[in-house]
């Protein structure tokens, strides 16, 4: 009864602003009505008021957004018998109706964000059994070590779970190849990754054929193993000590819960954040899902899993016949499929793992082109609109997922729009400049004051348009081949652990310079028409400040695809973690601040390192650490030592997998301080603040583009990926903004 009667208050209140919007007054009063609306909503901002306050704001904002849509459809189309201009114009429409169906789901979506109280702790003997698996293709054995030994190193009845190795680069078939060098290839690495689990306390298992890709390892294990709860880690995805002890208690509260999923926390910067400089800085991109959006899901039961960081139920994964693979996004399929039979989900808000992200923009474009293109299956394939067993909001929940990754039509419809006026003098959007300020500057300075109150810890301004413009060049190309071929797609793996030696243009960066170049051409034409043209310079001046803005986030943009060196040093955190050095007969205490599996910094305590020498020898000991460990202390180097008050002390690694249970145990065994670092992060930065961000990245990044441009060097570790562009024209920012969510 309690849903009936919400959904009645939505659908009155959406009735009563369509009403309100819909009565025929002038530019001015709609101006009056927008500034009255933008005074409240400043004020709710300014006293941080949420609640009830937080469903004012959004429909007061709502009021604002539909009076821009309602005007834009009833008063700003070309007319029809203008085919040159009406059939652009139509799409640059159906372009801004997209984003605005896509932001009413989402504020529908993030309306009423749960927060989840702490799971409860379990005593040993009633604590469940549990099955943790990682599937690995073709990750390096240091990267499997931390994960492995970090999973054995977890706070939890020991007889009560066991940690499985599903090495799907070691199949049957793969050893048993034609190909020798293949053969031998997966032949060596199914040797070197069961000492590993030997020597780690793992059981390793693999598989006759790798069919469905990580659904099918997935399944292979589910059907080979017996506990009743599932945990799966990605393989570079090492989970902190007390993991199972935040998530497993839920399941006892629910015996329809199917699913904890905890966020995906990583450890380096993806591409983005490394060459633009922002990493530990700005929050990261994910952080805006895993921080806001997964928590609104929760609400609706209808936050999803993620592929890893994730605790299911075994008896719900049986019903459905394991992990879906129809599509190559099989973590989201599967949430599909179980939240229609009626099961239940549940998110904690709680980074409690440390993972990898791709290095090269070649990976991270491949990856984002896995996620989209499976997103989009599950659209055309399993439709959350007609799945049978959902209810409304988990079907506009899932819906909403999936329509986001049409971004990149949008993207290049307004990268296009403002080329056909300056260029072509078409005329797509028909409007006097008193009903351009009234009505679409309104709206545009609304939609920012939303995005700030939702989203603004974890999203700063213009980032969202950074990274859908880098994607939506080559986005678009697999998006029209899945809704050509829906079921064509196949899983490829996001290579991880690649290191650049010096500077380097991505293989993928010429669609950018090309866009960069057009955009540039464009601006200057619209200059000289502003001097040439005097009747139609108010319009000229909107429309080449849009393609102004499109030109500043394509020159962002080549600092993205302007990789910067890096030297890999895998999972990499900040620490306090109180150790001893032994050199010899003297014994060092101090303070790790920072540690990855490479090596470590250390603060000492009391003394001096005056008298270590670089290169020197020793063991690295934990005053505390875990009754499993199988090793207590770690042979160490030093790397140098760092000029200053603290005389810090750069330690270097070179450990055997025997070693890695107690690196695990310095980087693993908590991870508060990574949780709060996090959190300092996330705070509002001024659209003032962004813009100059932008402005400064919009002038530097291409110069540096052209820089390494002329006096680069191919770096050798690199493999390009194959991946085509958008054939044609590129893609550049809007200044319609659109739903600022799911990733």
């Amino acid at each position: 009864m309690r849903e009936i009667v919400r959904y009645a208050a939505w659908l009155a209140i959406v009735i009563a602003m369509f009403l309100l919007v819909a009565q025929p007054v002038g530019h001015s009063a709609r101006f009056n009505l927008s500034v009255i609306v933008i005074v409240i909503l400043a004020a709710i901002m300014l006293l941080k008021l949420d609640g009830f306050w937080r469903h004012v704001f959004l429909a007061l904002a709502s009021v604002v957004i539909l009076q821009y849509a309602y005007w834009r459809t009833t008063s700003t189309l070309p007319p029809v018998e203008d085919l040159y201009s009406f059939i652009p114009g139509i799409i640059l429409y159906a372009a801004e109706m997209y984003c605005i169906l896509m932001l009413g789901i989402s504020l529908f979506v993030v309306a009423d964000p749960i927060d989840r109280p702490r799971a409860p702790q379990l005593d040993d003997d009633e604590s469940p059994n549990v099955d943790v698996f990682i599937p690995t293709y073709n990750e390096d054995r240091e990267i499997l070590a931390l994960t492995v030994a970090a999973a054995k190193a977890m706070d939890y009845p020991a007889d009560k779970f066991t940690v499985y190795l599903l090495d799907d680069g070691g199949t049957d078939q793969k050893r048993n190849s034609d190909d020798p060098v293949a053969a031998a290839k997966a032949t060596e690495r199914a040797t070197i990754l069961k000492d590993l689990c030997s020597d780690l306390g793992a059981v390793y298992m693999t598989r006759a054929e790798n069919v469905h890709a990580k659904a099918g390892n997935l399944n292979a294990a589910l059907w080979r193993t017996h506990a009743d709860l599932v945990v799966v880690f990605d393989a570079d995805h090492a989970p902190e000590r007390n993991f199972l002890r935040e998530t497993v208690g839920h399941f006892l509260e629910d015996e329809r819960l199917f699913l904890v999923q905890t966020p995906h926390f990583f450890s380096n910067p993806d591409p983005i954040e490394r060459n633009l400089g922002t990493f530990g800085r700005m929050p990261s991109e994910n952080e805006m899902f895993y921080g806001k959006i997964q928590k609104g899901l929760d609400r609706w039961n209808a936050s999803f899993f993620c592929g890893s960081a994730a605790v299911l139920r075994r008896e719900a994964l049986e019903e459905v016949g394991g992990f879906s693979g129809i599509t190559i996004t099989e973590d989201c399929e599967t949430a599909l499929e179980l939240h229609a039979r009626g099961w239940n989900s549940l998110y904690v808000e709680k980074p409690l793992i440390s993972g990898l992200q791709p290095e090269t923009f070649a990976s991270f474009v491949g990856q984002r082109s896995r996620w989209c293109q499976g997103m989009v299956q599950i659209l055309m394939l399993k439709n959350p609109l007609f799945k049978r067993g959902l209810s409304l909001p988990q079907r506009l929940s899932y819906i909403s997922s999936s329509l986001f990754w049409f971004f990149p039509f949008v993207r290049a419809v307004f990268f296009v729009a403002p080329l056909l006026f300056i260029l072509f003098d078409m005329k797509i959007f028909v409007a006097s400049f008193e009903d351009f300020f009234a009505y679409t500057i309104m709206y545009l300075i609304v939609g920012e004051m939303v995005r700030t109150y939702l989203y603004g810890s974890v999203r700063w301004p213009w980032i969202s348009e950074i990274y859908e413009y880098v994607q939506s060049v080559y986005l678009f190309q697999a998006i029209v081949s899945v809704l050509m071929k829906p079921r064509s797609p196949t899983f490829k793996v996001t290579a991880k652990g690649v290191s650049l030696k010096h500077d380097r243009l991505s293989e993928l960066s010429l669609p950018y310079f090309i866009i960069f170049g057009i955009l540039s051409f464009t601006l200057f034409v619209a200059a000289y028409r502003y001097n040439t043209e005097p009747e139609i310079s108010s319009l000229l001046l909107i429309v080449g400040a849009w393609n102004w803005m499109n030109l500043m986030i394509a020159g962002c943009a080549l600092g993205v695809v302007t990789e910067r060196s890096q030297d890999l040093s895998g999972v990499e955190l900040p620490l306090r973690t109180t150790v001893e050095l032994q050199f010899g007969e003297t014994v060092l205490r101090g303070a790790v601040t920072e540690a990855s599996a490479q090596g470590a910094k250390l603060i000492p305590a009391q003394g001096s390192a005056r008298n270590l020498r670089k290169g020197e020898y020793g063991r690295l000991q934990l005053l505390s650490v875990s009754s499993n460990l199988l090793v207590t202390s770690l042979p160490v180097s030093i790397a140098g030592a760092t000029p200053g008050e603290d005389g810090a002390i750069s330690l270097r690694f070179d450990p055997e997998p025997h070693h890695f249970p107690i690196i695990a145990e310095l980087l693993m065994h908590d991870m508060s301080v990574v949780r709060e670092q996090r959190a300092l992060r996330q705070r509002p930065k001024s659209i003032i603040a962004g813009s100059l961000r932008i402005l400064r990245w919009a002038i530097t990044c291409p110069l540096a583009a052209i820089g390494v441009a002329l006096g680069g060097k191919p770096d050798d570790k690199v493999e390009p990926q194959r991946l085509k562009p958008l054939a044609g024209a590129a893609l550049a920012a809007a200044p319609v903004r659109h739903r600022e969510a799911g990733e």
